[in-house]
């Protein structure tokens, strides 16, 4: 195991001068060549799903391939990823249960390398736009605040990083039913709530990145009650439920790092919400829920129509009539 140098232990900050540019690794901001670089998305995975020459559309209308998608890292920093790629990789080949035997932050730090990677190639585009996006990321202040935490959080991706008495983010590991869902690969995400998402076969993974667990709180009881083979359209569901929550989540952490002593092997986080004696959450809205749901479902072809028929009920196929976790072979029920 290396061992870290106290000044190791303390936190790189790329804002201060906003060093996110190609020769400067991102986890440490040191000097970095050409080839000192790893994939966004990693090598086993456009191997294994056939993404290297997969387009991605950007906020700006450019298209940008996944095996273009690189972030400049030190020699220490690679390491230390193609660990964690090794241990994903070995886990995802066994399904569900081997991702959720990882540990969240394990889970965190990989998804939110990825997560990271497209945010920052948004926000890099923006300084010279083909399009100037409609509402660009870097003028958006909460936003940028809550990216500044969750790059805090990141810090695991370098050196060995513990948090104390809470979780970075609220990760969910599903099983989508293989005889109803046959999509091997499918990433998502949301930039402005820090969400993403990511399908490998059939475990379905979704991370929200900097909520300190506060979305895993509240969907705790839905995330029990999912821990079964999902129909995709349940999935899409429970989505719809994650993305909504981490809309409504209106406090963004105060992040402390300790600072090290010279026997300290690790890097310690401590967090604080700022305003404890207001809401942790803003007031679920029936009708913006609703929107959610209806554009997770479009490819099942159900519409807005469908899902407020009953405007104080919305439509639920994670659930019965009776509020008990629905069992749902197909879709359309009928078919």
């Amino acid at each position: 195991m290396p061992s870290y140098a106290p000044a190791d232990l303390l936190p790189y900050d790329p804002f201060d001068g906003m060093r996110f540019g190609p020769e400067t690794c991102f986890l440490s901001g040191q000097p970095t060549g050409p080839d000192d670089t790893v994939p966004v998305f990693a090598d086993w995975l456009q191997a294994r799903y056939h993404l290297a020459e997969r387009p991605i559309q950007l906020l700006d209308q450019r298209t940008v391939l996944i095996q273009d998608l690189r972030l400049p890292a030190s020699p220490a920093a690679r390491q230390r990823i193609a660990e964690l790629e090794r241990r994903v990789e070995a886990a995802s080949l066994e399904g569900p249960a081997a991702l959720r035997a990882l540990g969240d932050d394990a889970l965190f730090l990989w998804m939110g390398k990825m997560f990271y990677g497209i945010f920052i190639t948004e926000l890099l585009n923006e300084f010279e736009p083909l399009i100037k996006p409609k509402y660009p990321l870097a003028e958006n202040a909460a936003l940028v605040r809550r990216f500044q935490a969750f790059f805090q959080l990141l810090q695991g991706l370098r050196v060995p990083t513990e948090y104390a008495d809470f979780v970075p983010g609220s990760i969910f590991v599903l099983e989508a039913d293989p005889t109803e869902d046959v999509t091997p690969f499918e990433y998502d995400d949301d930039l402005n709530t820090l969400v993403f998402s990511i399908k490998l076969d059939k475990a379905v993974l979704v991370a929200c990145l900097v909520d300190i667990g506060l979305v895993g709180q509240a969907m705790r009881k839905v995330y029990a009650d999912a821990q079964r083979p999902l129909h995709p359209v349940q999935i899409a569901e429970f989505k719809a439920r994650v993305y909504y929550a981490a809309h409504l989540l209106h406090v963004v952490p105060d992040l402390y790092p300790r600072h090290p002593r010279p026997s300290d092997t690790q890097l310690v986080f401590d967090a604080l919400i700022d305003d404890v004696t207001g809401a942790i959450f803003n007031p679920w809205e029936n009708s913006a829920y609703t929107q959610a749901l209806a554009e997770m479902w479009q490819r099942w072809n159900i519409t807005l129509a469908d899902v407020v028929a009953k405007p104080a009920e919305p439509m639920t196929l994670l659930y019965d009539e009776a509020g008990e976790p629905r069992e749902l072979k197909h879709w359309p029920a009928t078919v």
